[in-house]
């Protein structure tokens, strides 16, 4: 792996400086394994209160505080993608090949494909939260309720974007892969 402050062989100074300025990235790489921890430590806290009130909770509260561990779960997932992929993809190669734990789907990122995963990623999240939200749903309007009809609707329509989201850019990016192999094809003639 190069260190940062190296480039290339026969870069001239700006075309260096550019290039290196990549890894002004990594900081921000290393402060998202930080939040990972701090998602680990959250997980941690609710599954304690989950056992700690198992016999007292009902099936509604265990539910909902599972669903929040799954929730916790699928982001400490779209941090690794993030982490793992974004820095393989924008800073340096990690040097995986043969490593026995190195995740099958790291073997093809790039920007493309990391925006996909990370499309569907948010809309698994969103799709928790929704149906935490549609759980909750039925003390809407009474005194205690933390949700409103008003704000029920509004989720559910940003996730229904996510989800046209993340169709559009598998769209783009099949339309860009066909193209691009078209193109390949057309060079080769």
């Amino acid at each position: 792996m190069q260190s940062p402050s190296s480039a290339p062989k026969g870069l001239s100074p700006l075309p260096a400086l550019i290039f290196s300025s990549r890894w002004l990235q990594l900081p921000l790489y290393l402060g998202l394994i930080v939040a990972q921890g701090v998602y680990v430590l959250l997980f941690l806290k609710e599954l304690w209160h989950l056992i700690t009130h198992a016999t007292s909770f009902g099936e509604l509260e265990i539910m909902l505080i599972v669903l929040g561990l799954i929730d916790v779960v699928m982001i400490s997932n779209l941090l690794v993608m993030v982490i793992v992929g974004g820095y393989e993809t924008f800073v340096s190669r990690l040097r995986l090949e043969g490593h026995p734990d190195s995740p099958e789907w790291l073997s093809h990122v790039n920007a493309s494909v990391l925006k996909v995963k990370l499309a569907m990623a948010i809309i698994g999240i969103s799709s928790i939260h929704l149906l935490r939200t549609f759980i909750e749903a039925g003390s809407v309007g009474a005194a205690n309720s933390r949700f409103t009809e008003e704000g029920v609707m509004w989720q559910t329509i940003i996730h229904v974007v996510f989800i046209l989201s993340a169709v559009g850019i598998a769209y783009v990016d099949k339309l860009s892969s066909q193209a691009m192999a078209q193109h390949g094809r057309a060079g080769h003639h």
